[in-house]
C-alpha cells in the first residue's frame, strides 16, 4: 500500500492517500489516511457521492503513515462505508487540516454500486370470496433469511407476512439466496370496484423499502349476500362467506377452526401465519407470555394452558390474522375455559400503533369460569389524566364461560356492539376507535388478585374465529 503526500509543502498543509474505493450493496467503502503536516492531531476527510457529503474523522492506525511521517504519529487512518444509490456512482475524498482552513482532493473513483434494497415478482393477484389473494416471491440482497412483506391496497398497508415459503425456482436463479423466499396470502378488501394491489419488501440493512414486482389492478364485484342467521346458544359450526348486520354488509376477511394438530410446542410452526407474544410480561406484570408452553391444538381446539412453572406463571396471546389492521370489523370467537383463579381470557381489538391513547376494545372479558363484560375505551382519555372505558355501568352476558358460547364484537363507524350468542349484551356510541386496531386473543393473570397460587392450571378452548371487514 503506497503511502504519498497529497501536497508536497511542509508547514500545516495536507497530506494524505485514497487508497481504494470499493462498491457493496447500498453502498461505497472508502479507505485512505489524511494527516495535518503541522501536528500529530488527528483530521477529517469528506466522502461525496453524487454530490452528497458525508464527513469521517481519520483516526485509525496506520502504521506506514506513521513510518513515513515520524513527527504525525500513526492515528491518521480512515475507514468507512457510506450509502449510495444503485448504479454508477463518482466517489471523491476530499481531506482538511485541523484547524480546516485548508483541503486537498484526494481523488475520485467511479464504481457500479449493487442494490441493497428488496427485489422479487408480485406472480398473481386474485379476487376471492375472502379479499384478494396474493402469491410471489421477496429477496433482500443484503441477506438470505425471509423479509417481511406489505401487501398494500389503494396505498394502505392491509396485510403483512414473511416471505419463508419454498420457491425452488427462485433459489435455482439466485443460489446465494436459497429457495425460501416465497409467499401467498389474502388480503382483505371492504368495498367492490377497482384497486391498486402492490407488494413491498420490508428492508434489511442499507437500502430501503421497495415494491417487488409490478403493482396490479383487481376488480371486486358488487356481491349480494344474505344475512347470517344469529348464532344458537352454546355455538355453531365456524361461519363463511358475508353476514349482513346492522344494514351492513361484512365481508369475511379470516376464518380458523383448527382442524390440524399442533402439539405443545409446535404451534407456532403447523400455525406460522398467526402471530403470538414471546417473552414479557403481560397486563398485571406477573405472568410471562411463552407460546410455546402454553399452546396447543387438540380436537378442533386452540387450548391456552395456563399454568406455572418454577413459580412463573405461563400466558399467551395470539393474533388470528397476526398484525392485520382493521379501522372496523366484526370478529366472532365459540369459546369455552375453566373455573380457574388467578387467571382471565381477553378478547381484545388494540391499536396497530400500540398507542393506547387511541383507545381498546375488550370482548368478552372475564376471569375463568366468570360471566363476561364487554368495555371500550374512549380514545384520548389516557393522555387526559385517566383512561374512560363505556358503558359507564358494567353490564354482563348471561351465562358463565364454562360451557361453548360464541361473542361477537361488532366495531362499525360510529359504535360498538357487543354480542353473546347472537344477543346484543351493550352497545356504545362513546368509545369508538377511528384508527387502525389488530385483534388478540390474550389470556393472562388476573389483575387486582393478588398472588397466582401455584397450583392453579387451567385452559382456555377456542373452536374458532371469524373476522369480518
Amino acid at each position: 500500500m503506497s503511502v504519498a503526500p497529497a501536497n508536497a509543502a511542509t508547514s500545516s498543509t495536507v497530506l494524505g492517500h485514497l487508497d481504494a474505493v470499493t462498491a457493496v450493496k447500498g453502498g461505497v467503502t472508502v479507505r485512505g489516511w489524511a494527516a495535518d503536516s503541522g501536528t500529530s492531531a488527528s483530521t477529517t476527510v469528506t466522502i461525496i457521492v453524487n454530490g452528497a457529503a458525508t464527513r469521517v474523522t481519520a483516526s485509525t492506525t496506520r502504521r506506514d503513515v506513521a513510518a513515513a511521517y515520524p513527527k504525525l504519529g500513526a492515528a491518521h487512518g480512515f475507514t468507512a462505508t457510506v450509502n449510495a444509490p444503485a448504479g454508477r456512482d463518482q466517489v471523491c475524498v476530499t481531506a482538511f487540516t485541523k484547524a480546516g482552513t485548508k483541503s486537498a482532493s484526494l481523488g475520485c473513483s467511479t464504481v457500479t454500486v449493487p442494490t441493497a434494497t428488496p427485489y422479487g415478482s408480485l406472480d398473481a393477484a386474485t379476487v376471492t370470496a375472502a379479499g384478494v389473494a396474493v402469491r410471489g416471491w421477496a429477496i433482500d440482497p443484503e441477506t438470505a433469511a425471509p423479509i417481511a412483506v406489505q401487501v398494500r391496497l389503494d396505498g394502505s398497508t392491509v396485510s403483512t407476512v414473511t416471505a419463508s415459503g419454498s420457491r425452488p425456482d427462485v433459489g435455482r436463479v439466485y443460489p446465494t439466496a436459497g429457495p425460501n423466499h416465497g409467499f401467498s396470502t389474502t388480503a382483505p378488501v371492504a368495498t367492490a370496484g377497482n384497486h391498486s394491489v402492490c407488494v413491498v419488501g420490508v428492508n434489511v440493512g442499507r437500502g430501503g423499502n421497495a415494491v417487488v414486482g409490478s403493482c396490479r389492478t383487481v376488480n371486486v364485484p358488487v356481491t349480494a349476500s344474505t344475512p347470517a342467521p344469529a348464532p344458537a346458544p352454546g355455538g355453531t359450526g365456524l361461519p363463511s362467506g358475508s353476514v349482513t348486520s346492522n344494514g351492513r354488509i361484512w365481508k369475511q376477511a379470516y376464518k380458523q377452526d383448527f382442524t390440524t394438530p399442533a402439539a405443545l410446542g409446535q404451534f407456532g410452526t403447523v400455525y406460522p401465519s398467526i402471530g403470538t407474544y414471546n417473552g414479557y410480561s403481560d397486563t398485571s406484570g406477573q405472568g410471562k407470555y411463552t407460546p410455546g408452553r402454553v399452546l396447543s391444538v387438540a380436537n378442533g381446539n386452540l387450548d391456552f394452558w395456563l399454568h406455572s412453572e418454577n413459580g412463573q406463571p405461563l400466558v399467551a396471546a395470539v393474533l388470528p390474522d397476526d398484525y392485520a389492521p382493521h379501522t372496523t370489523g366484526r370478529v366472532s370467537i365459540r369459546y369455552k375455559t375453566t373455573n380457574t383463579d388467578g387467571y382471565k381470557f381477553v378478547g381484545m381489538m388494540w391499536p396497530s400503533s400500540d398507542n393506547w391513547n387511541e383507545g381498546e376494545i375488550d370482548w368478552p372479558e372475564a376471569d375463568l369460569g366468570g360471566t363476561p363484560r364487554p368495555a371500550s375505551a374512549v380514545p384520548g382519555t389516557f393522555s387526559n389524566g385517566g383512561m374512560s372505558f363505556q358503558p359507564s355501568t358494567q353490564m354482563f352476558a348471561d351465562s358463565d364461560t364454562t360451557s361453548y358460547h360464541v361473542a361477537t364484537t361488532e366495531w362499525d363507524k360510529g359504535i360498538v356492539r357487543f354480542y353473546w350468542d347472537g344477543k346484543l349484551v351493550a352497545s356504545t356510541t362513546k368509545a369508538v376507535p377511528t384508527t387502525p386496531f389488530r385483534v388478540t386473543l390474550q389470556a393472562e393473570t388476573a389483575i387486582g388478585e393478588g398472588t397466582v397460587p401455584a397450583s392453579s392450571s387451567g385452559h382456555v378452548d377456542i373452536d374458532w374465529i371469524s373476522i369480518w371487514n
